[in-house]
């Protein structure tokens, strides 16, 4: 069965004291399935992965794949400085309930085509799940061609899906697409779904924006899909107002959107980013009436 959707990255929660709060983790899990999303996605940028240690990234996947229970995949991002690390990590995801593995290339040392083809056959040599070839801006990401991505999809066993976030990302799922044909299952937009609109019409699969306005963005896309483009846009320029300002302040605003939605009882973050301020809150509130 192929994936098609709306796949949102899902938040990770902390308590006050900055310690993983599980029953939050959870609550989001059942927010997001509530709402349509047709997969879950994790812990990748917006989950803030890099705060993590690599057994908080494990507990998450556990968590969020018991929550899951099996409605919707589970992907499981892999990230590492290296394709061994990626690799364990991609293993350990499997026998704790995922579906599918995610991941940027190396993204400390940033490796050549070469390089990346190296890495994802690795990562496919380690799990028998379906890759999803993450192709992110820098400086965290490696672009890569639509060319190289289309040979990796062709070459190597369980590389199935892309998900695009390079500049200008429309045009690149336009290409990959070309690009890869068949041997693609689907590509994915990226970045909050601020292309989503375009990126569907050249034939993406679905997106996966973070989870804040997971049922915004999953009504967006069955607008579309049931070929009611007028109706998509004018809810997409709803919300558009929100995903520019959430484009200044990411999991920061994602958070103190879902406080504001009782789906989280705090919004504390180990990014650096700092807390919102009383103007920072009143425009987000400003933003959010009538919204949901």
């Amino acid at each position: 069965m192929s994936w098609r959707g709306i796949f949102p990255i899902v938040v990770t929660p902390f308590r006050d004291d900055l310690e993983l709060d599980e029953q939050g983790l959870a609550a989001i899990v059942e927010f997001c399935i509530a709402n349509g999303a047709t997969g879950l996605v994790g812990p990748a940028n917006a989950s803030e992965f890099t705060m993590l240690d690599d057994d908080e990234r494990l507990r998450w996947l556990e968590i969020v794949c018991a929550a899951a229970a099996g409605r919707v995949p589970v992907v499981a991002t892999v990230n590492a400085g290296h394709a061994l690390p990626a690799a364990r990590l991609a293993r350990r995801a499997e026998a704790l309930g995922a579906k599918g593995i995610m991941a940027l290339p190396p993204y400390v040392v940033h490796p050549d085509a070469a390089g990346c083809y190296d890495f994802y056959e690795t990562l496919a040599a380690a799990t028998s799940l379906p890759l999803i070839v993450q192709n992110y801006i820098a400086p965290v990401g490696t672009p890569m061609s639509a060319a190289l991505m289309a040979r990796m999809c062709r070459e190597i066993e369980h590389v199935d899906y892309i998900k695009e976030e390079t500049t200008p990302a429309s045009r690149q799922v336009s290409r990959t697409i070309a690009a890869a044909g068949a041997d693609c299952k689907g590509v994915f937009g990226g970045q909050g779904g601020v292309y989503m609109l375009d990126e569907h019409r050249r034939g993406a699969v679905g997106n996966m924006p973070a989870c804040q306005a997971i049922d915004v963005h999953c009504e967006i896309w069955r607008l579309l899909d049931a070929g009611e483009e007028r109706a998509a846009r004018s809810l997409f320029n709803r919300l558009l107002p929100l995903i520019n300002y959430e484009r200044q302040y990411g999991v920061t605003l994602y958070k103190a959107v879902l406080q504001r939605r009782g789906i989280l009882r705090s919004n504390a973050c180990r990014h650096p980013m700092g807390a919102l301020d009383a103007e920072d809150l009143a425009e987000l509130d400003a933003l959010l009436e009538g919204l949901f």
